[in-house]
């Protein structure tokens, strides 16, 4: 699974983002041409140019605006949005990062959402750094988004409404509306800003995860620091290797060719009560031909423990084998299916945020079955069939959880 990793050490901004995502591969060209096919926004061009500063290279991004822009609030960036022909998984996002802008000004200012008014955010060149951001990691391919800790600066920054502290109101409210962990830094300036602090906030979980890196971009910001002023990103493949060997997996394994077949089952059962994730039986053949099954357990290492109990205390073993294994885990979200005899939980599988594949439960089939006397197939393929409108859809991270 493709992912990207944030490293703010200096702060982030919807520019340093963009610039960050240039850095490791991005194309400006397609980008721009994306945006100019589907958005109905015109007067800009998107400026990317390689700098060196403080001995570290990157990418700066500038949005050049070459004519009058009207002023927009929240309305009009919703209906510019809405009948935009972006991608629709764009559209809802940046739809949903500026939902998020529009709840923190509307807290700050003690005013309905509905009459939040956009200033510095709601300029040609934070939209396009918006909606550009979430192109680009969807141009690139990023399925996953992680962020580390944000940089928590003090000092001033002039704004529409005048001199306000850093963080900027509606950024702090942003920050504390996710509990965004942060670290203090000395220094008088603004690092993070609310166009910043929205993306991330609504795009990103921050939590720092095991990942085998294979790009690193850096995007610069305008500002001057004692340090490179700058925001680190890497591309990457999620990393199927917990850091914690508690959440790790094993395969437990062991042979049994002296065992009353009529235990195996009572055995698997007693397997799974202790923590099993999955257990299933080879038919072997071992020494002087005697037919043998043999028993696998996939489980969490932290479960090794019960399970080898289990396994010494109700088979005729006298030794397991124990493997780490890496799994590659799709997520599975289960829903409720009305059939014309009673509701049957559906599983929906999703790779890569789409789901790929909908499989009703066996269970609540065959207790239909049981209580109806249908055929079981009849049951099962109805409530496949209506459970078919699930699949291409896409599926947030959210909305995935169990």
């Amino acid at each position: 699974m493709r992912i990207a990793v944030i490293d703010p050490f200096s702060g982030a901004s919807g520019d340093m983002l963009l610039a960050a995502l240039v850095d490791v591969g991005l194309a400006v060209e397609e980008l721009s041409g994306q945006l100019a096919a589907t958005l109905d926004l015109e007067g800009y061009r998107i400026v990317a140019e390689p700098v060196v500063r403080r001995g570290l290279r990157g990418t700066q991004v500038r949005i050049l605006v070459e004519e009058p822009q009207p002023a927009r609030d929240w309305n009009d960036l919703r209906a510019l949005l809405a009948s935009s022909a972006l991608p629709p998984r764009v559209r809802q996002r940046a739809l949903a990062v500026f939902q998020r802008l529009a709840e923190a000004e509307a807290h700050v200012h003690g005013v309905p959402v509905e009459q939040v008014h956009f200033h510095e955010v709601g300029a040609v060149d934070s939209i396009v750094d918006i909606v550009g951001v979430i192109w680009g990691f969807e141009l690139l391919g990023v399925e996953e988004i992680a962020c580390g800790p944000l940089p928590m600066s003090r000092g001033w920054v002039e704004t529409a409404h005048g001199r306000l502290p850093v963080p900027a109101p509606a950024t702090a409210a942003l920050l504390a509306s996710a509990a965004v962990p942060t670290v203090p830094i000395d220094i008088d300036a603004e690092l993070v800003t609310p166009t910043g602090a929205a993306l991330l906030v609504t795009l990103a979980r921050f939590q720092w995860p095991p990942f085998r890196p294979e790009r690193v971009g850096y995007g610069f910001g305008a500002r001057e620091l004692p340090w490179p002023n700058a925001l680190r990103l890497w591309l990457g493949e999620a990393s199927v290797v917990s850091p914690h060997p508690d959440e790790a997996e094993l395969l437990l394994q062991t042979n049994l060719d002296d065992m009353n077949p009529q235990f195996v089952e009572p055995l698997v059962d007693r397997l799974f009560a202790a923590g099993a994730l999955d257990v299933y039986l080879t038919p072997i053949v071992m020494k002087r031909s005697r037919p043998a099954v043999e028993v696998s357990v996939i489980c969490r290492a932290a479960d090794r423990p019960a399970l080898e109990r289990v396994l010494f205390e109700h088979s005729t073993t006298f030794g397991v084998r124990a493997v780490p294994i890496e799994r590659t885990k799709l997520d599975r979200v289960l829903v409720p299916i009305a059939t014309r005899w009673g509701e049957v939980t559906v599983k929906l599988k999703v790779f890569g945020g789409r789901v790929v594949d909908a499989v009703p439960e066996y269970r609540d089939c065959l207790a239909i079955h049981q209580r109806t006397g249908l055929p079981l197939w009849e049951i099962w393929h109805d409530a496949r069939r209506l459970a078919e409108e699930w699949i291409g859809q896409r599926m947030t991270r959210d909305e995935r959880k169990p």
